[in-house]
C-alpha cells in the first residue's frame, strides 16, 4: 500500500508497505482523508527521535474489517492514544497517560497510508450528515474542547489565546461559545482577520518582555497555542495574579522561564493535550464551529502538502 514512512531523518513516500492486520480488539480502517498536524511537522524536527513508522493521526476512514460487526462499513474518526488497559492510568480514565501507550503516527503506524489499524474503543462513528472534509477536524477540535473539561471558564471574566494558527482558531471558537470576553494575540494581521467575528484581536508585537502590564491589560485565563517557546513567556507576563495559564504548545527543544512568577503570583498552570471526541463531533455536526476547507494533495505530493500555508493541508485516498 501507499504510505508516508518516517525513517528517523525524514519522510519517505513508499508504495510497498504491507496492509496491516488488525489484532484482537482492533479494526482495519481504509483511510478516506488525513490531515497534517503541527505535531507531524515537529516530528520532522526531532520531537519523537525514537519513532520509525507511518506518520499521521488526524483522519476519517471506513471500517472494512472488525470483530465488532457493528463497526463494519461505518465512516469513523479515531483517538490516537492506546493504553495497556491494565495500569492505574488506564483503570482511572487516564489512558492517554499510560506508560505503555501506543500513539498513532508517533509510536505506532498512523494514518498517512491507505489503511491503518486502531483499537475498537478508540473508534467513533460519525453521522451520515457530517462530511469527511468536516469530520477530519474532530481530533484537533477535541483537543480544544479539553480546556473547558479541565478548568471552569467564568463568562464574566476575560481570556486571551496566544497564537493565531489552526489550534488557536479552534480553541477560540470553543471559548467563544462560553460567552467569555475573548482576545486573540497573534503575529499575522491576515490570520487575525478570521477571529474578528467572535473575538478581539491584537498583534503580539504590541507586547514587550521587559514591560510590566497593569491588571486591566492582563487576563484571568491565558491559553498558549503558539507551538513556540516564547508563547509561555508571554503568558506569564499577561496573566493576572491568581489567574490560570493553559499550555497547549508542544515543540522540540527547551525554554528558560522565571518559575518564581508562578508561586509569587499564585498562578495555576495547566498542561492540556488530547480531548473528548463525542462533543467535538456534536459541534461539527450542528455547525456551531466552522473552519476553512482543507487543501487536498495526493500522498505522493507530501512535500507540497507539508509546505502549504493553507489553514489545513491533507491527503485524500
Amino acid at each position: 500500500m501507499k504510505a508516508l514512512y518516517y525513517d528517523g531523518k525524514g519522510m519517505v513516500y513508499r508504495e510497498d508497505m504491507p496492509v496491516p492486520k488488525p489484532e484482537k480488539g482492533q479494526s482495519l480502517i481504509k483511510i478516506i482523508i488525513a490531515d497534517i498536524c503541527s505535531t507531524d511537522k515537529e516530528i520532522l524536527k526531532g520531537y519523537r527521535p525514537d519513532f520509525r513508522g507511518i506518520m499521521g493521526h488526524e483522519f476519517v476512514g471506513e471500517v472494512v474489517e472488525s470483530e465488532n460487526k457493528e463497526l463494519i462499513g461505518k465512516t469513523v474518526v479515531g483517538e490516537m492514544n492506546q493504553g495497556c488497559g491494565k495500569c492505574l492510568y488506564c483503570r482511572t480514565g487516564r489512558e492517554k497517560h499510560c506508560p505503555e501507550r501506543r500513539v498513532i503516527g508517533m509510536s505506532k503506524d498512523g494514518c498517512f497510508a491507505e489503511y491503518m489499524t486502531l483499537a475498537d474503543h478508540l473508534i467513533h462513528p460519525i453521522p451520515e450528515s457530517l462530511s469527511p472534509e468536516k469530520a477530519v477536524f474532530t481530533e484537533p477540535l477535541a483537543a480544544a474542547q479539553e480546556i473547558p473539561t479541565q478548568i471552569h471558564i467564568d463568562p464574566s471574566l476575560n481570556a486571551a489565546v496566544i497564537g493565531d494558527g489552526r489550534l488557536g482558531f479552534m480553541i477560540a471558537q470553543v471559548l467563544a461559545l462560553t460567552g467569555v470576553d475573548l482576545t486573540i494575540i497573534g503575529r499575522h494581521e491576515e490570520k487575525l482577520e478570521m477571529f474578528r467575528p467572535f473575538a478581539k484581536t491584537v498583534l503580539s508585537s504590541k507586547y514587550s518582555e521587559d514591560r510590566m502590564y497593569s491588571v486591566e491589560d492582563c487576563f484571568e485565563y491565558v491559553i498558549d497555542a503558539t507551538g513556540k517557546a516564547d508563547g509561555i513567556r508571554l503568558a506569564l507576563k499577561i496573566v493576572r495574579k491568581m489567574g490560570t495559564i493553559v499550555l497547549k504548545s508542544t515543540y522540540s527543544g527547551e525554554t528558560a522561564l522565571d518559575l518564581c512568577l508562578i508561586p509569587v503570583n499564585e498562578i495555576t498552570v495547566v498542561g492540556s493535550r488530547c480531548g473528548p471526541f463525542p462533543p467535538a463531533i456534536k459541534l461539527l455536526s450542528e455547525g456551531k464551529v466552522s473552519f476553512p476547507p482543507v487543501e487536498i494533495f495526493d500522498l505522493s505530493e507530501y512535500e507540497k502538502a507539508f509546505a502549504s500555508t493553507a489553514f489545513k493541508a491533507g491527503f485524500r485516498f
